[in-house]
């Protein structure tokens, strides 16, 4: 008589940050290591800016991501101008 093992491994894992409260599904290996990193650089990004900077900086990320149109032409944009420059 044969009996096979259950394969091992998961099939989700629920991240739940310690400092902020804020959790996150991952359904694969990858996509858990994706959402730890980009968590913890969101925390160090955040760290490093004072209120006044958290404040602008958000109001232009909710302009940017509501408009991926625009968020790609102000890359583009920012690739023409002169390398420390103000160019028009």
């Amino acid at each position: 008589m044969s009996i096979k093992a259950p394969v091992c491994g998961w099939d989700q894992a629920v991240v739940r940050c310690g400092r902020c409260g804020a959790e996150h599904t991952a359904t694969t290996e990858a996509d858990y290591l994706k959402v730890v990193g980009a968590h913890g650089d969101a925390h160090a990004v955040w760290d490093r800016l004072n209120p006044i900077e958290r404040s602008g900086f958000i109001s232009i990320l909710r302009i940017i991501l509501a408009a991926p149109d625009l968020a790609a032409e102000l890359l583009a944009l920012a690739d023409r101008q002169p390398a420390g420059g103000e160019g028009r």
